[in-house]
């Protein structure tokens, strides 16, 4: 049995002597009990009265909470603080969906006008692209982009894109454009990513720190060479070659030279991130939204920014646990796969 000194020795026997041999559909049969399990937040609800637990659970993650200091640990990772203890890093992806006016350090330095140049960026170059002022090398609107990347560089774009597209305001915006992914080394992934595109009408979107992952750069060349392919089939020589590629792919990378390299010659093509972007956290930075704002526009996605930073004001502030949702959410999600599974045994 777990050591008595854990924090969560309370919950671990709470949950084995009095919740773990109830059936959920007794539990949901207690109205009151059902109206304990539900929190809102500015329109949002959170119902986990399916979650088998009772209200007697909830009283003990809160005492769980007090217990490990979380609340401290919350304001540390909004202070930069670097609680990524394996790489020694900050975890500060609440500073790329900041207001100008926030404060968000790493190393004691101010990120958010960092954040906020590569977020003018994206809306200028996004916005070019989707007013036809910025064209393909052949003078044709560039209607369709592929996502290239792998992981966090393109699993939390999708998700994302999938939540808004059926959006009415949403797919107004998008009207005519197409947004595609492509991540798997698989021969098939790539047919399947530019099946009914127009290499002149498209754009590819290069999701790579470090411009070296190997399955990323992988799909990055079969789409170079597609493209290339299909305007030697028009005639074009080899010494197009790099005005072709510069003006058919961008990437969100800070490595100049391979970008360069490859051919993505114009720097406001090549869109920046830092080492404290996490890649199940990227989202919200250029890896997610230079895609999403390409596909919908930027003010769009600008309000999704929004909603990030309230939910995130929320998060530090909210000190009463029933009512903080993302907290509530972290709770449940130990409880059900720590606690339920009863992984300390």
């Amino acid at each position: 049995m777990v050591d008595s000194s854990f924090p969560w020795d309370e919950l671990l026997s709470h949950y084995n002597t009095e919740i773990k041999s109830q059936h959920l559909r007794t539990l949901l049969q207690d109205a009151s009990r059902n109206s304990l399990l539900r929190a809102e937040f500015d329109s949002i609800t959170l119902d986990f009265s399916h979650i088998k637990m009772t209200d007697k659970t909830l009283q003990i993650l809160e005492n769980l909470v007090e217990k490990t200091h979380l609340f401290s640990q919350i304001e540390s990772l909004f202070k930069g603080e670097k609680i990524n203890i394996s790489e020694k890093r900050s975890v500060l992806h609440v500073a790329l969906r900041s207001s100008p006016e926030d404060f968000y350090p790493s190393d004691g330095k101010n990120m958010v006008p960092e954040v906020h140049a590569v977020l003018k960026q994206i809306s200028s170059f996004s916005s070019a692209i989707r007013t036809h002022t910025l064209k393909g090398f052949t003078n044709k609107d560039l209607i369709n982009v592929v996502v290239i990347g792998i992981g966090g560089s393109y699993l939390g774009i999708e998700f994302v894109y999938e939540a808004l597209r059926s959006h009415p305001e949403a797919r107004k915006l998008a009207n005519g454009r197409k947004l595609k992914f492509l991540a798997n080394v698989d021969p098939i992934d790539f047919t399947r990513a530019v099946e009914g595109l127009n290499a002149e009408e498209t754009l590819f979107v290069v999701n790579s720190k470090t411009f070296t992952t190997a399955e990323t750069i992988l799909n990055a060349k079969s789409c170079k060479d597609w493209v290339l392919k299909h305007y030697e089939q028009l005639g074009f020589k080899k010494e197009d070659h790099n005005k072709i590629v510069n003006a058919h792919f961008c990437a969100c990378s800070t490595n100049l030279d391979e970008t360069s390299k490859f051919g993505i010659q114009d720097k406001e093509r090549v869109f920046a991130f830092w080492d404290w972007v996490g890649g199940r956290f990227s989202v919200s930075s250029c890896i997610g939204v230079l895609s999403l704002s390409l596909h919908f526009g930027f003010e769009f996605i600008q309000e999704f920014l929004k909603g990030m930073r309230s939910i995130d004001q929320h998060f530090l502030h909210t000190r009463k646990v029933r009512q903080n949702l993302p907290l509530l959410l972290g709770l449940i999600g130990f409880y059900n796969t720590t606690i339920q599974s009863n992984f300390f045994i």
